[in-house]
């Protein structure tokens, strides 16, 4: 941001913070849904959790801390279930019930009300439309799901069901996320028109690795494969934690940080679907120099002008952009909304967001803003995103990133990595999920999968 931009007073600012007590008039609606009828109303969650590893194992230990009850353990592969074992004993969890497959756990839907799916992505949206038509609530990992269509597909099923849903990104709950979509929205930044982000790769494989090694005892590696295209075993090529790196299982980095960081955007801005999207990639899949990775083009939104979010992947802005941001700290990277009347940086996570407007020296954080404070809060404060998934199970509250949100946000990121896979400029129309320009890219928005483990 150039200092022509950051020119104006702080005292003409203060003369926009009446628009705070209106903000929450159209900001709620938009960003808390999700209330559903409680199972288990002032008593102790039962949860079961499918997918033991690492992520599942912290969004479990989480859950645990906030009063949910361990009943089961579910995970192709025993050495996992173990693991979360150990985890969970030391949160007072122990005596879950393991299962190797996860149609046997709904044939036992009886012993609980709530389900966490922490599996690879691939898995996401056929796990949750099992346990969503059994009848529980689901809080289940970033992104929601593997493709366009599941996203799609499970938006709408959310509508119809009366169970609670929560995606996992868990900045959603930080108060610096709400305290920066209150003021984006209550017009302190003023008009935006650019965003960027870097510090997340986009890279991933198609295909399979070459030959094959042993499976490792108590692993079902077909069920772990599940939907997706069956191939041989390598160690350490797919699982535990390299599966990301496989468009058959993960969708690589965009999919891992799109339901994170372009939380706050979507929120703060109104964002619908892309318009155009744009990867500036060589014939070998490498960011060309000094180019966003994918340019994600948002039209006018009312009196919103057109958005341009520049995912940048492992590179960086110009430092001239990005200044504000460089004068705090050189290697610091993550969300950086551009305003005409100022800036917001956020993490990854939208957390640890700072604000810097025209006239100021530097970026201060946004919860203690002297500037905004007349901007008045217009979302929930909540302890945490985990306690706000059991409280709304309760049947007390709603969920701030249900499905019908997180899949909305997963809905855009993929259609970035839609983008990047068909190597080419996308005219995209979201509502029909299809490429006006390039039909080819239709097997890129809704997968195929193998019918052999499915419900």
């Amino acid at each position: 941001m150039s200092q022509n931009q950051l020119n104006l007073s702080r005292r003409g600012f203060l003369k926009m913070s009446a628009l705070g007590a209106s903000a929450a008039a159209f900001t709620w609606p938009l960003v808390m849904r999700g209330s559903a009828a409680s199972t288990t109303a002032n008593s102790k969650l039962n949860l079961a959790v499918v997918g033991c590893g690492g992520q599942g194992r912290g969004d479990m230990s989480g859950l645990l801390a906030n009063g949910a009850g361990l009943v089961a353990l579910c995970d192709p592969d025993a050495k996992q279930i173990e693991e979360a074992r150990g985890a969970a004993a030391k949160r007072g969890g122990d005596g879950a019930k393991a299962y190797e497959d996860y149609r046997k756990l709904l044939d036992d839907a009886g012993s609980y009300d709530a389900v966490l799916i922490a599996t690879p992505d691939h898995w996401h949206a056929p796990l949750c439309k099992a346990f969503m038509q059994a009848g529980k609530h689901v809080y289940c990992e970033k992104p929601l799901t593997h493709s366009i269509a599941e996203a799609r597909e499970l938006r709408e099923l959310s509508r119809k069901l009366k169970v609670v849903t929560q995606m996992g990104n868990q900045g959603s709950a930080s108060p610096s996320l709400r305290r920066c979509t209150e003021l984006i929205k209550a017009g302190a930044l003023g008009q935006v028109r650019e965003i960027y982000h870097w510090g997340i790769g986009i890279a991933a494989r198609e295909g399979s690795a070459a030959g094959e090694d042993p499976i490792p005892a108590g692993f079902n590696w077909d069920l772990w494969v599940g939907p997706s295209g069956m191939r041989a075993f390598k160690d350490g090529v797919y699982h535990p934690a390299t599966w990301r790196g496989w468009f058959d299982f993960g969708n690589g980095g965009l999919a891992d940080f799109c339901c994170h960081a372009i939380n706050l955007p979507m929120r703060a801005l109104d964002l619908g679907y892309p318009e155009r999207l744009v990867p500036n990639l060589d014939e070998n899949g490498r960011v060309l120099p000094g180019k966003a990775a994918v340019e994600f083009h948002f039209g006018a939104r009312g009196k919103l002008p057109p958005v341009v979010l520049h995912w940048m992947g492992d590179g960086r802005p110009p430092a001239e952009i990005i200044q504000p941001v460089l004068d705090v700290d050189p290697i610091k990277n993550g969300l950086f909304i551009i305003g005409e009347r100022g800036c917001i940086f956020t993490s990854h996570w939208n957390t640890e967001g700072m604000i810097r407007l025209q006239g100021e020296p530097s970026l201060v954080n946004v919860l203690d803003h002297p500037a905004t404070q007349g901007i008045a809060e217009s979302l929930p404060r909540v302890r945490g995103h985990d306690r706000e998934w059991i409280d709304a199970c309760r049947g007390q509250g709603r969920t701030f990133s249900d499905f019908e949100i997180g899949g909305k946000l997963t809905e855009i990121g993929l259609a970035g990595v839609v983008a990047i896979r068909a190597r080419k400029a996308l005219d995209w129309d979201g509502e029909k999920m299809q490429a006006r320009n390039a039909p080819e890219a239709a097997r890129f928005v809704r997968t195929l999968w193998r019918k052999k483990w499915l419900t």
